[in-house]
């Protein structure tokens, strides 16, 4: 979230960050969002009766901020249908494997990295792909292969891979809002 927020203040992104949404009270990104004159709010399940009300607070709130692209950067929970609804095609993530490989429920961060050094694959990467209403699914927007390296741990991968993956949201995100990356139309009308 910080190389986002710092690409659209430095020109690298043409746009503004409008806000940042965390499930977790006690997230680095709040603070670095305020720090940065970025709105910033926590909305978390255990704060609404129920999943759906949890999930028309973020779609709220995401209107109420007039954002036009909604980016998961460090966001683990599963987007709701409202939030789906209200920006159809105009949800991403970032994934640190090569979709559909290594996807999918559970599949995040070290765990990815993890399970592909268990499996001894020679070749791991980094997929932009859009949300849809399951896991890891939507359509891709940028792969970036990556070689694993011989005796190369997870650890290590994911330390080398961090900086790769945060070059490629950024410049996947700096050619959506130029219109270098054609999104799928909003409607299917």
């Amino acid at each position: 979230m910080q190389a986002i927020i710092a690409a659209c203040h430095n020109g690298r992104i043409n746009a503004e960050p409008a806000l940042v949404i965390s499930n977790n009270r006690d997230a680095m990104a709040l603070q670095r969002a305020a720090s940065a004159g970025v709105p910033a709010m926590h909305l978390a399940a255990g704060d609404f009766p129920d999943a759906q009300a949890l999930d028309a607070a973020i779609a709220a709130a995401l209107k109420d901020h007039d954002v036009g692209l909604v980016i998961l950067a460090g966001y683990m929970k599963h987007l709701g249908p409202l939030t789906l609804a209200a920006f159809p095609n105009r949800v991403i993530n970032i994934h640190p494997g090569l979709l559909p490989h290594y996807g999918g429920k559970g599949m995040y961060g070290s765990r990815v990295h993890a399970a592909v050094v268990a499996a001894g694959e020679k070749e791991t990467g980094i997929t932009v792909h859009l949300v849809d209403g399951e896991y890891d699914h939507g359509a891709t927007l940028a792969v970036q292969r990556v070689a694993v390296l011989p005796g190369e741990s997870a650890e290590e991968l994911a330390v080398r891979m961090l900086p790769l993956e945060h070059e490629l949201y950024v410049s996947t995100i700096s050619a959506i809002v130029a219109g270098q990356i054609s999104m799928p139309p909003t409607s299917s009308v």
